[in-house]
């Protein structure tokens, strides 16, 4: 499928109506970046600049020699169009399930295996050591399981009491 995305701006207030460049998926599914000196790139992706903090705020669109192409400001002045091919594309790269609840620990020592259910269903993952919960913000936490992955608590506040409980023997 071949679709043609325009509007998308760098840095460009809502009311501009020539885009600096524009997107189009080629034939393999790869973003494809055309300047507006009609330069080609393929096999570009965006990055967030704040993936957590600020999802929606600062973007770039990255080259597939890791240089950016294109910085977006914000995400809330695209195309509902542009914004669903940024969000597919990003959702192939981000992988953070959100922990919703904290049904068993095997030893409030670590390492130790959690019983975790995420907005992705329920999941085990290995706590190698206190130091792998990371606190955000005064109610959001970042847990690094033993293989890498990074699971989102986004509101203390909105676990169950026997999940703080068991939450708190590691904050």
């Amino acid at each position: 499928m071949e679709t043609l995305v325009d509007n998308l701006t760098n840095n460009m207030s809502p009311e501009h109506s020539s885009p600096d460049f524009k997107l189009t998926r080629n034939v393999a599914g790869r973003l494809v970046f055309i300047a507006r000196d009609n330069k080609v790139s393929e096999g570009v992706y965006p990055v967030r600049a704040y993936p957590i903090t600020a999802p929606n705020e600062g973007l770039s669109i990255i080259g597939d020699d890791g240089h950016e192409l294109a910085w977006i400001a914000s995400t809330t002045h695209l195309t509902d169009e542009i914004r669903s091919l940024i969000e597919q594309e990003l959702a192939k790269r981000e992988f953070m399930p959100e922990i919703l609840s904290i049904l068993h620990v095997s030893s409030f020592a670590t390492p130790s295996t959690w019983l975790v259910e995420t907005n992705r269903g329920e999941t085990e993952l290995i706590l190698k050591a206190e130091d792998h919960i990371r606190r955000l913000t005064h109610n959001r936490l970042l847990i690094a399981d033993s293989h890498g992955i990074h699971f989102i608590v986004r509101d203390i506040e909105q676990l169950s009491i026997p999940s703080r409980k068991l939450l708190d023997r590691f904050l």
